[in-house]
């Protein structure tokens, strides 16, 4: 297991071979784009994300976002700014209506990469998700208008609103900390 770091990003413990995949793309990614952290439809762009647990820890935050009609983790684009962890916890606070949530670990927790599908008002993309692992301090959640709904999700029961990889890593990431 290596440590690696990241400017903007922070750093991470790669764990597994699609640790080191995805580590190694988003990389080269940020090295190559000078528009990185922008949101450059043509280049793709990286995005910061927060897995909120609990406060007990036995479910996570998921939000049913608006746009891609999916249950996903809170999280958003960095629209320029080069501090990937601290998009993360904006986006959770403005997502979710907490008023209180600290991190539970100073380092990434995940990169998933993956394609935002064509829509009209976009082309298809990708998304160099960073993912950080955060905690609620209190259980009352509001919706906003990025989102249809918002659920805590047992872990346990994931898979009966999410079929999507990016958030079931969560449970096999979680098993590690």
């Amino acid at each position: 297991m290596s440590v690696m770091s990241l400017s903007g990003v922070g750093c991470y413990k790669l764990r597994t071979a699609r640790d080191r995949d995805m580590w190694r793309r988003l990389r080269v990614f940020c090295e190559s784009e000078p528009q990185a952290f922008g949101r450059n439809p043509e280049t793709g762009h990286v995005t910061g994300s927060a897995f909120v647990m609990s406060p007990d820890r036995t479910s996570v935050l998921l939000t049913h976002h608006r746009k891609l009609d999916r249950w996903l983790q809170l999280g958003g684009h960095c629209d320029g700014i080069a501090d990937v962890p601290f998009v993360a916890l904006k986006e959770a606070y403005e997502e979710s209506g907490l008023s209180r949530i600290k991190p539970l670990s100073g380092q990434v927790f995940d990169v998933d990469i993956h394609e935002i599908r064509q829509t009209a008002k976009d082309r298809a993309r990708l998304h160099y998700d960073v993912r950080y692992l955060f905690q609620a301090e209190a259980w009352e959640i509001a919706v906003s208008g990025e989102s249809y709904a918002l659920a805590w999700v047992p872990l346990d029961r994931l898979e009966e609103v999410t079929e999507s990889p990016g958030v079931l890593v969560l449970r096999e990431k979680l098993s590690c900390y």
